[in-house]
């Protein structure tokens, strides 16, 4: 059970970033999506850590670009690459075929750039904001509970294409033990970050699941399920709902 465990970390942290990592892959893909919180975590951390001592040398305008550049090096920009073939195809698309080849092809379309400007503009003033008020909680949670969702929609829906493709073997073996586990360590991972109380935990957690809700009903209802880039593209809108969602709440308490 132990080296299961650990082989799951291994391919989690394989597939979401480009630290280096020893060891076996898991033999069922699925394992890994229990470690896909912790990993989310790692990857805040560092971003983090990154606009923390970038404060050091600038103004927080560039803090938050720092942050935001080291989590696209980090994750070698894969999330970034699904939102723009998400966008591409869910909006190119005419219908379910067409959105599948058009998601499938590896050239951006018109629709993927402007997704892909208008998201990481989002993101960059959302970090702005986050290292104006040194709310690095709220940075962390956003990145953390974006592979959480990613982890929601894997669990609960069906894979997308009948031929297969990158994300199947993850996808295929996921259950409501995934859910149920990652949820709470999610929560867990949230309560470890300072100055997190139970207000902060429950909009951070709530406004993600609206937006994998949302996610999934798209995806249903345009492909009949997820792949790769619909997981990829939830990752991205997930970070960016829950920093301005953390960031409304702030605002409005006394």
């Amino acid at each position: 059970m132990i080296p299961q465990a650990l082989s799951g970390l291994v391919t989690a942290v394989r597939t979401l970033t480009i630290v280096p990592m020893p060891g076996r892959d898991a033999e069922r893909f699925s394992t890994s999506l229990y470690w896909f919180p912790v990993v989310g975590m790692f990857i805040g951390g560092i971003q983090a850590l990154v606009m923390y001592l970038s404060l050091f040398a600038g103004w927080a305008e560039s803090a938050g670009f720092a942050a935001v550049l080291a989590g696209v090096l980090l994750t070698r920009g894969i999330h970034a690459d699904g939102l723009a073939d998400f966008f591409d195809g869910f909006w190119g698309g005419k219908n379910r075929e067409s959105a599948l080849r058009i998601m499938k092809d590896p050239n951006v379309g018109s629709f993927g750039v402007l997704a892909l400007f208008f998201a990481m503009l989002l993101k960059w003033l959302a970090a702005t904001r986050i290292a104006e008020a040194e709310e690095y909680s709220v940075l962390v949670a956003g990145i953390l509970l974006g592979r959480w969702v990613q982890v929601i929609l894997a669990s609960t829906m069906p894979y997308a294409r009948t031929e297969g493709g990158t994300a199947r073997s993850f996808v295929a073996g996921a259950g409501t033990s995934h859910l149920v586990v990652t949820t709470a360590v999610s929560a867990l991972c949230l309560m470890l970050l300072p100055d997190a109380d139970t207000a902060f935990i429950v909009v951070a957690m709530v406004s993600a699941a609206l937006l994998a809700a949302a996610v999934a009903a798209a995806a249903v209802r345009k492909i009949g399920g997820v792949t790769g880039d619909v997981l990829g593209a939830s990752s991205e809108l997930a970070e960016c709902v829950v920093w301005l969602a953390c960031l409304l709440s702030s605002a409005q308490q006394p």
